[in-house]
């Protein structure tokens, strides 16, 4: 990597973390950093077929800074790894430019063969705290995976994924698109449930002549705003 990729990754921390002051503070304190900086010089290694002492650089990197990152993966541009503690990215993923990983992210694999077992990550991706993205699925660019989230299914560009197995609740779609067919792009179980609270409000209206909570209303890039927590 040269000089200008090393400080465009130093300063994508700083745009990114609020808590990072400085590069010199980066260079010395970020275990993330570290962890990929050891990955660049380890995938060389790999890539010129020493493979033993390209996975001896990455476990020594593992032991360091808590971020254990397989030498053949594929690592694009100004990854950052946030905290870094926990995080594992197997041989075969690959991940794009500009994409935030939080501690205990897995990119694992579900398969013993000698394929493409882990995921695609495209650029810009926001992986949370914990999460896992399981197997040889494509998570699409500018995506955000929640925290603990277990990711088993390809993701569309610009989702919002949360819970286990990991569902996509809302999906971003450029100025313009409006979804298929002009209908909105949004989580089917989230209208589905956005359809019976709507029957509940007009049996309530029916019944007793008012509602006793707000109207739950849901736009449609499909996150939930309301009145009641107690949903």
């Amino acid at each position: 990597m040269t000089f200008d990729g090393l400080r465009a990754e130093l300063d994508s921390v700083l745009a990114r973390d609020p808590a990072a002051r400085s590069r010199v503070e980066v260079v010395l304190c970020y275990s993330g950093v570290h962890a990929v900086w050891a990955h660049r010089v380890s995938h060389r290694m790999w890539g010129w077929g020493w493979h033993a002492p390209a996975r001896a650089l990455s476990q020594l990197a593992r032991w360091l800074t808590g971020v254990e990152i397989h030498p053949g993966a594929r690592i694009g541009r100004r990854l950052f790894i946030d905290h870094g503690s926990g995080v594992v990215i197997g041989e075969t993923a690959e991940v794009g430019d500009d994409v935030t990983l939080y501690h205990g992210v897995t990119l694992g694999g579900v398969s013993t063969e000698h394929v493409k077992r882990h995921p695609t990550v495209g650029d810009r991706v926001v992986v949370g705290a914990g999460a896992k993205i399981l197997g040889p699925v494509t998570v699409g660019a500018e995506s955000r995976i929640g925290a603990n989230a277990v990711v088993l299914r390809p993701v569309p560009d610009g989702s919002v994924v949360v819970g286990v197995p990991g569902q996509v609740i809302a999906v971003r779609r450029p100025a313009g698109d409006t979804g298929v067919n002009g209908a909105p792009v949004s989580d089917p179980v989230g209208a589905a449930v956005k359809s019976l609270l709507s029957r509940v409000d007009r049996l309530e209206v029916e019944v007793t002549g008012h509602i006793e909570r707000q109207p739950l209303h849901m736009p449609a890039l499909g996150m939930w705003e309301s009145d009641d927590y107690s949903i």
